[in-house]
């Protein structure tokens, strides 16, 4: 601002001058200005402290507007208020405080209304209620998800008095002792602390109150967020978590003015934080945190241009992000799975998906009741030990290609198909077996211990099949050779022949050079043992690995995992997926081992049991044979195209089906296509008319005025460079979200639900609101040259203790402010309306559906057939 008494020269075109002087201050606040707009006149925390607005004067050589960097959009600098000193002072300074609150006690009565009103277990109660369970049993347990929400479903259902006895079997009628009433509530209060966040974010994010509210009323009365919220499932934290970063994002950023400070340094945490626990839910939050990478890049490259910050600031500013929201993250995300470890130290359903070594410091496992030594005629398990590999696998099932013969895969769980002998090669004599028990006949040689570069034979236990393998390609893997059952005891050919070669061992390590190739008998420190040998299984004629890739079979398959005979080139690194180990051993005529084997690495059982889930959730392709009722397809879902029954549908039953509010759906879907095109004309505006409200610059090839001066006048774009920072910054947070929550589900193979498209909802509603903000409400209200302003110092509550009083007031109102009213009216009645009209669908459905009419607004809505 320029101080009294500053002449400033306006240069007009034809060269004359007039001095204009200053007055003493300038206002940046009119009376008939909202307060909206007139936070929209200060600069916002975007802009350092003492730094200078350059000017630039016509003589100059070029013109550049303000820096982009000096402006930043979000919430506008607060001035910090001084202690109260009375009652009515501290009031009016948390009046802000007070829309929230209303919001989350309407949340509250929402959530928790006729919470217990089914009580039988729906939809996917059925499989979190299931691993509540097993934390409290304490059971290993294998899922997709990581380990968090169920630890807090679990938590939920400790603090209840929930004993873990449930198998909280689809459908079935709570028991008395399950208390699934307190759990749901406990799960419901995430969604809850939803509707805060949603109200915070919005007013973090710079918009106004107006959209604030907008914002909080469309989380608040959403049907498929409240619905999906009051079931013990994991979408209420995820969908808060998620809600939690954006937040912790948002108030990072307006605190990019003070770099380093102690909020700067905790919101910066706290995102990271938010980060690694959203993951941890569920992997769909690594979609929220491409939305904190991406923004945290462009800050980088923007600070990388400014030429105000040394190497060392550039330097630590990248040291700053690394370290919250790269590492912190990791760490979170890996501390849950280390307390998920730590409290499932049982063997239960899941143990097949870790390796030998973690299973066997599993209290309650068999291992310890097992022989150590593999000798030929022993029976047993065989492991893959790849990252996420399964246990060696065969069934009655046939390939429908290839040879037509038995399938072998590697699965996941423990049963009885998964059970091998060691058998020996055809071609060795002296050895008779019983093929329907493996038993050795007690009048043959004695035991012979299996060691390096044994040929055996693997023999499937309840088939008596021998793993077999020729030159015909693999059913998925075409460039590997196919790996079958065949044959029995007494038929097979050299094709069902294995050389076994020993990698080394994990607790022994290298065991081959205690061989002696000039002695029969096999040195004890040479033998092959069960848990710790690594294994490979060359084919003798063909000369390729028994190998077990990531490769799911099709539906023929069981989505069992492909195995293979893989080629390999002479002298190079053995493939993962081609070694092995043995797990479960039996053998009549050894001793059990009693053993004390160290602890499998944490690190290591954290990548392997990611990795599985990982490939786990890869196999959730939809299956063409199979219709799927309840799945649906991303493109149905901005729409509201489809919804999803949760339970079953008889009269008897209480139903809940699985939709949105369709004003906040489809006027969120609808804002993301209108803000393309806005933000295209906005560009293009600004390219050809320039920045802010009209600029002048040197023309390049000037045309004689008549005094021998010119100039380009361009009129601007109308938005000064705090309103364009603000309509970019929110469009980004929210386009940007909405973009990378969506696009990966039109291109993932997995199988989709509408509950998939809940989290991308919350950026789509941000941007409905936000363009709200822009068209209307943070346009400047200015009175109209015929209305008669009231004074705000004289409207009191007997204002409106009558209607002709209310109408008087409101036509007081300036106009702009007026089309403000219309609006937000409109918009709140809509969504709390429609909430009214499905407020069912969430809360239950009682007797036949029929009787509750008028709910299928679009015919894809399976509510009614």
């Amino acid at each position: 601002m320029n101080p009294a008494g500053r002449a400033v020269a306006v240069d007009f075109v034809e060269d004359e001058f007039e001095e204009i002087g200053y007055p003493e201050t300038l206002p940046t606040y009119s009376p008939h200005m909202d307060e909206s707009a007139a936070a929209r006149r200060r600069l916002g925390k975007g802009k350092p402290e003492g730094l200078e607005e350059k000017v630039w004067h016509d003589d100059e050589d070029d013109f550049k507007p303000p820096s982009a960097r000096a402006f930043s959009g979000g919430r506008p600098a607060q001035l910090a208020l001084p202690p109260p000193t009375t009652l009515r002072e501290f009031i009016s300074q948390n009046m802000p405080s007070i829309p929230p609150l209303v919001y989350t006690l309407l949340a509250c009565y929402t959530r928790f209304h006729r919470i217990g009103l089914s009580p039988t277990v729906v939809w996917d109660e059925a499989h979190f209620g299931k691993f509540a369970s097993h934390y409290l049993k304490r059971e290993f347990y294998f899922d997709v998800h990581p380990p968090l929400g169920k630890m807090l479903v679990g938590l939920a259902g400790l603090l209840s008095g929930y004993n873990g006895g449930f198998d909280f079997k689809s459908g079935t009628e709570y028991p008395k002792e399950v208390p699934y009433v307190a759990m749901r509530v406990m799960l419901a209060t995430f969604g809850v602390g939803m509707v805060p966040l949603g109200w915070f974010t919005a007013i973090e994010l710079g918009m106004t109150q107006w959209a604030a509210h907008l914002v909080a009323l469309m989380v608040l009365f959403d049907v498929g967020w409240l619905c999906i919220s009051r079931f013990i499932l994991l979408d209420s934290m995820l969908l808060f978590f998620t809600f939690l970063t954006v937040f912790c994002l948002s108030k990072f950023h307006n605190q990019q003015s003070h770099p380093f400070d102690f909020d700067w340094w905790a919101w910066l945490a706290m995102t990271g934080i938010s980060i690694g626990l959203v993951t941890s839910v569920k992997m769909v939050g690594l979609f929220v945190t491409a939305l904190v990478g991406f923004y945290t890049l462009e800050d980088l490259w923007d600070k990388f241009g400014d030429l105000r910050l040394t190497a060392k600031e550039q330097a630590q500013h990248w040291g700053a992000r690394i370290l919250c929201l790269i590492i912190l993250p990791i760490l979170v995300f890996m501390a849950t799975f280390k307390i998920h470890f730590m409290i499932l130290n049982h063997s239960g359903p899941g143990d097949a998906q870790m390796s030998s070594l973690f299973q066997a410091n599993l209290r309650g496992n068999d291992f310890h009741n097992n022989p150590l030594e593999i000798a030929i005629g022993s029976k047993v398990t065989i492991k893959n030990m790849a990252f996420g590999g399964g246990l060696l696998h065969s069934h009655v099932q046939t390939y429908p290609t290839g040879s037509n013969q038995q399938q072998v895969t590697c699965y996941h769980y423990k049963d009885e198909n998964n059970e091998f002998w060691f058998w020996p090669a055809w071609d060795q004599k002296d050895t008779v077996w019983d093929p329907k028990y493996g038993s050795h006949d007690p009048n043959d040689e004695e035991i012979r211990f299996l060691k390096h570069d044994d040929v055996v034979r693997l023999v499937h236990v309840p088939t008596t099949r021998n793993i077999h393998s020729h030159p015909i390609p693999a059913p998925v893997t075409k460039a590997n050779w196919e790996v079958s059952g065949y044959g029995n005891a007494t038929i097979g050919d050299v094709q069902d022949q294995w050389v076994v070669e020993v990698l080394g061992d994990v607790v022994r390590g290298d065991v081959n050079k205690y061989l002696d190739s000039k002695s029969t008998a096999v040195d004890p420190r040479a033998r092959i043992h069960a848990l710790t040998t690594r294994l490979r299984f060359r084919h003798q004629v063909l000369g390729c690995y028994l190998s077990a890739g990531r490769t799911s079979l099709p539906q023929w398959g069981f989505k069992q995992i492909e195995v293979t005979c893989a080629k390999e080139e002479a002298g190079s690194k053995p493939a993962e997926g081609s070694i092995w180990n043995v797990e479960s051993h039996w053998n009549t005529r050894l001793p059990p081992a009693a053993r004390s084997l160290s602890r499998s690495p944490f690190l290591t059982d954290f990548i392997h049991l990611n990795i599985a889930m990982m490939t786990s959730n890869n196999a959730l392709i939809p299956d063409p044979d199979k219709e799927d009722l309840l799945a649906s397809k991303p493109w149905e879902w901005p729409f509201l195209s489809v919804g999803l029954r949760m339970c079953g549908w008889g009269d008897q039953q209480v139903k809940y089906y699985l939709m949105g509010n369709p004003i906040i759906w489809w006027g969120g879907a609808v804002s993301l296509i209108v803000v393309a095109f806005v933000a295209l004309v906005l560009v293009i505006r600004r390219q050809r008319y320039g920045g802010g409200r009209g600029t002048r610059k040197p023309a390049l090839n000037p045309v004689n005025n008549g005094n021998g001066a010119a100039s380009v006048v361009r009129p601007g774009d109308g938005l000064s460079q705090r309103e364009w920072a603000q309509f970019w910054h929110v469009t980004k947070i929210a386009g940007g979200g909405w973009v990378l929550h969506y696009l990966p589900f039109l291109i993932m193979g997995r199988v989709t639900y509408i509950h998939h498209y809940l989290p991308t909802l919350y950026f789509a509603v941000l941007m409905f609101a936000h363009l709200l903000d822009y068209f209307v409400f943070q346009v400047p209200s200015t009175p109209s040259s015929n209305s008669h302003i009231v004074p705000t110092s004289s409207i009191s509550l007997s204002s409106f203790n009558s209607v002709p009083k209310m109408i008087q007031v409101f036509r007081s109102l300036p106009r702009m402010t007026r089309i403000k009213l219309y609006v937000f009216m409109l918009t709140a009645s809509a969504i709390i309306g429609t909430f009214w009209w499905f407020r069912a669908v969430a809360w239950g459905i009682e007797g036949p559906v029929r009787n509750t009419w008028g709910l299928a607004w679009r015919e894809t809505w399976n509510i009614y057939h």
